[in-house]
C-alpha cells in the first residue's frame, strides 16, 4: 500500500519525526493537534480546523472521522471542549475519548486533539 505523509510545514515535524497526518489505504490518522487561542473553546475550534485541513489533504472529510481523542489539561472544563467538538461532530458522532493530562508541550495550550478516519 502507498503511504501518504501530510505535512503542516511545522519546524517540529522533521525534528521529532512525525507527520500532521498519514494516509495508508483508506485509513487516515491525524496527529495530536493544537491551536493557540485565549480560551479553551477557541483552541478546540482551531485544532479542529487544522484537523479538517489535514484530512482534506489526505482526501478525507470530517464525515469520514471514526474516532477522536481530546487531551485536556483541566478536566473540570471538559464541557467547553465538548461543546466545540459537538459543533463539528454533532451529526457525525465518532467514537470519542476525553482524557486529562498534566501538561501539553506548551504551557499555554489547554487541549490537544487526535483523529482517525476511514475514507469510503
Amino acid at each position: 500500500m502507498t503511504r501518504q505523509n501530510i505535512s503542516s510545514g511545522s519546524e517540529w515535524e522533521p525534528k521529532i519525526g512525525y507527520s500532521r497526518a498519514v494516509r495508508i489505504g483508506n485509513q487516515v490518522a491525524v496527529s495530536g493537534t493544537t491551536s493557540p487561542g485565549a480560551t479553551l473553546e477557541e483552541q478546540t475550534r482551531g485544532a479542529l480546523r487544522t484537523i479538517e485541513a489535514a484530512l482534506g489533504e489526505a482526501g478525507a472529510k470530517l464525515t469520514d472521522v471514526i474516532r477522536t481523542r481530546m487531551y485536556l489539561t483541566d478536566m473540570s472544563r471538559w464541557e467547553e471542549a465538548a461543546a466545540a467538538h459537538g459543533e463539528v461532530f454533532g451529526e457525525i458522532r465518532p467514537a470519542s475519548t476525553i482524557l486529562e493530562v498534566s501538561r501539553l508541550v506548551d504551557g499555554d495550550l489547554l487541549i490537544e486533539i487526535e483523529a482517525d478516519a476511514v475514507v469510503e
